[in-house]
């Protein structure tokens, strides 16, 4: 009997702990994730880790145990929140389909500034049907780690406006975005300069008119969205003007070791974007898919789960402005 009666409050506790666990998830989300944030060297976020429901409204208590970072989700309109020391900040967040969302800083808070990330994991089902796109770099097969050197340079920086004022009818086939999108500059060169039409022309002419054509693929807009980007994630180690000159491009230098006997190792600073050889045998898919992959050991982050397509297209467009003259449109 004593037994019995023992196994019965065993069973009631069991079910009271059960029927609590829930309950206190419930209250603690309710009551907001206190989220820590510290330079990525000494912790990055904590918890790095969240989950939620797809529909469950995500209550976030934001404070910094360091110096003032921010923080934001990729690929979202939503804009960036100053987290400051001392202080909370208080969001929610309502995500309408599942998967993974990543959280980051925006502020350049240390040399791995780009490492301060963490994940949303959304679960459940979503009522959009929502269809995988892969890279365009993937769809046309590219190789974006095989080297790559132009063996036909300008004399000087291609001007769109040279370009426009040359009069000259470019085929339709080379104007199309399809083709931009898929082919260098160099490319572009050597095709019109086999065209008999363009033969009288420089070849310094026929590179104007290959910023012309990129021109023609650029709206201001665009460009203004990709500089933008530029300067809060990427100058500070490609530098302002694109040389690899920034003012973290000496830290971020990778070690690459190489074959036994060949030497102590070299290290790679960041891509000069100035360099005619370098961007004018790259392609805007070849620029889009190091930005989205990034550069697998060279000290290069991905920015896949940070921009959205079309920043990723602005930040390319923008790069090309280290190599040509663009037009400056009202």
């Amino acid at each position: 009997m004593r037994q019995e009666w023992l196994a019965r409050i065993l069973v009631i506790l069991l079910l009271a702990v059960a029927v609590s666990i829930p309950v206190v998830g419930w209250w603690q989300r309710s009551q907001g994730v206190v989220l820590h944030a510290r330079m990525a060297e000494t912790g990055g976020w904590t918890p790095e880790n969240l989950t939620v429901q797809v529909g469950e409204p995500l209550h976030l208590r934001l404070t910094s145990d360091d110096v003032t970072h921010s923080f934001a989700i990729g690929q979202s309109d939503q804009p960036a929140v100053d987290v400051i020391p001392g202080e909370i900040t208080e969001i929610t967040l309502l995500f309408d389909r599942p998967g993974k969302y990543t959280f980051y800083c925006t502020r350049q808070c240390s040399l791995n500034h780009w490492r301060m990330r963490g994940t949303i994991e959304v679960t459940g089902s979503s009522t959009t049907t929502e269809t995988i796109k892969l890279p365009l770099y993937v769809t046309l097969g590219l190789d974006i780690d095989a080297e790559h050197h132009a063996d036909v340079i300008p004399a000087q920086k291609p001007s769109a406006l040279r370009g426009a004022l040359l009069n000259q009818s470019v085929p339709a086939i080379y104007l199309s975005r399809e083709y931009y999108l898929a082919h260098t500059p160099l490319e572009l060169w050597k095709a019109l300069r086999g065209e008999p039409a363009f033969q009288p022309l420089t070849g310094q002419d026929v590179w104007d008119l290959v910023a012309w054509v990129w021109q023609s693929n650029t709206a201001p807009q665009e460009l203004q969205v990709g500089q933008q980007l530029y300067s809060t994630n990427c100058a500070a180690c490609h530098g302002e003007g694109g040389a690899g000159d920034g003012i973290f491009a000496y830290s971020a230098l990778t070690p690459i070791s190489l074959p036994s006997g060949e030497g102590q190792g070299v290290r790679v600073p960041p891509v000069n974007f100035t360099d005619p050889s370098h961007m004018l045998s790259a392609s805007p898919a070849h620029l889009q898919g190091k930005i989205i992959r990034g550069g697998m050991g060279t000290g290069m982050p991905y920015w896949g789960p940070i921009f959205t397509e079309d920043q990723t297209w602005a930040l390319v467009a923008y790069l090309w402005s280290f190599q040509f003259e663009l037009e400056k449109k009202p």
